[in-house]
Parts: structure tokens; C-alpha cells; sequence
């Protein structure tokens, strides 16, 4: 069974994959890495951002975004493009238990192109005059969203509160 995932394209900065390793270990997210990217898998920076994370997340690499798609379609996956000029706010629509979010390259995100491959585009909402927010934090955000909408981060939380617990 399909699970959420994230994929980074092209990806430059190695401490965006190690916060991306750890965002997906701690949520139980799969991992996708459409290359090229911009440094070696083997760079430090990713272990040290990463800390011992690395063994517990599906990683699945993709030589380039067209093999990234076929793969996508051929799963009947819904590629989510995550984009600062989408029209749809994150929070107005439902996710899907296979939906992949697809986060743009830090630099010159994603090429036009992909806007008619993915099946979707959503935004964050910013305040005025703000550009954009780091991609795995904004991959982070709405990843949150999905999982509250279908019920899955309930199965990470442990067992139930108590009542006293639970805040008001």
C-alpha cells in the first residue's frame, strides 16, 4: 500500500536532504530524491543534519524528473506540487493516503512543465511582502495537514491522553 511521500527536486543545499530524512523518519513518510542533485549523497553535511534517522525512511531515488513522473502515473500516485504562485491554498483541499509532495529545487524550483504533470499545485498562505519559506519546512507544513485530514498522525502520537492531559 502507498503511503505519503515527499519528493525533492534536484535538490542543492545537503542540509535541506538531512532535514528531509528526519522529517520523513519522525512522520514515517517515503522519500523521494529526483536527480541530479546538487552535491554527493556520501557529503557530511546530510549525516550531520540528519543524525541516525537515515535507517529509518523508504528512500527511492529517481535519475530525473521525466522517470520520477512515468513512476508516479504508473502508480496511480497524485503528484501535489508545492509552489509560491499556486492558486489553491494547502488547507482547502483533500489529500490522498498516495498523494506525493513535490517540493522545487531551493534556487529556480520546479520547470513550468511540471504544473501540467502534477496532478495538483497548493501554496502556504504568507504574510504580505514574504517570499517563501525554507522547502522542508514548507514540505513540513502541509505533509501535517495531510496526515490530520486522514487520520495518520493519530497512530504516531502513542496511546491516548488523559483527560487532564489534553490541551484545552
Amino acid at each position: 500500500m502507498s503511503r505519503l511521500a515527499i519528493a525533492l527536486f534536484e535538490t542543492a543545499r545537503p542540509h535541506n536532504l538531512g532535514a528531509a530524512v528526519r522529517l520523513c523518519a519522525c512522520f514515517d513518510l517515503e522519500l523521494h530524491l529526483i536527480e541530479p542533485l546538487g552535491f554527493p549523497l556520501s557529503d557530511r553535511r546530510i549525516r550531520q543534519t540528519a543524525l541516525d534517522y537515515g535507517g529509518f525512511i523508504e528512500l527511492r531515488r529517481h535519475l530525473d524528473a521525466h522517470s520520477f513522473f512515468d513512476w508516479a502515473a504508473a502508480g496511480g500516485r497524485r503528484v501535489v506540487l508545492l509552489d509560491t504562485r499556486a492558486a489553491v491554498a494547502y488547507h482547502r483541499v483533500r489529500y490522498r493516503s498516495d498523494d506525493v509532495l513535490l517540493l522545487g529545487n531551493e534556487r529556480y524550483g520546479v520547470p513550468a512543465a511540471f504544473h501540467q504533470r502534477a496532478q495538483l499545485a497548493v501554496r502556504i498562505p504568507l504574510a504580505p511582502g514574504r517570499r517563501s519559506l525554507n522547502l522542508v519546512v514548507a514540505g513540513a507544513i502541509v505533509a501535517a495537514e495531510a496526515m490530520r485530514q486522514l487520520s495518520t498522525m493519530d497512530a504516531l502520537s502513542g496511546p491516548p491522553l488523559r483527560e487532564e492531559q489534553r490541551a484545552e
